[in-house]
């Protein structure tokens, strides 16, 4: 079972969790990191290793994070640097891709990665209510 890692800017990864465990259940493995204003890329990177420390050493573990380009990105991404045989990270998190990740986090990363890249871009929609009711499903 994969370990995912919800990291964002500000308290945005727990509350993410809350929903997703309002949805689909408590989960195990799953952890969030918060980068906080008055917090550095050094406080950063001690919470995302206190978070990799509470996993097994050879948990395969995603991380799933806010924004592509942020510090928690840009220190989570150094990490997975590291450990490219057993980590993987995605941006854009959003609770589909969550929700789907809870569902599939018994394959592997090579599956589970560009699934839920998919998922992600799935799910953002937006609702047409121009078109005539007869058309609408």
């Amino acid at each position: 079972m994969l370990a995912i890692v919800l990291a964002s800017h500000g308290s945005f990864a727990d509350g993410i969790k809350q929903s997703a465990t309002m949805i689909f259940g408590d989960q195990q493995k799953v952890a969030t990191v918060t980068f906080m204003p008055d917090e550095g890329p050094d406080d950063l990177k001690k919470k995302f290793d206190q978070t990799l420390a509470s996993f097994d050493d050879d948990d395969q573990v995603l991380f799933l994070v806010d924004l592509w380009g942020g510090s928690p990105f840009n220190v989570a991404s150094r990490i997975v640097a590291e450990h490219t045989d057993r980590m993987g990270l995605i941006t854009g998190l959003n609770l589909a891709m969550l929700i789907e990740a809870y569902t599939v986090r018994n394959q592997t990363l090579d599956q589970v990665v560009p699934h839920l890249e998919e998922i992600a871009k799935a799910g953002v929609k937006h609702l047409d209510l121009t078109t005539p009711d007869e058309e609408v499903n």
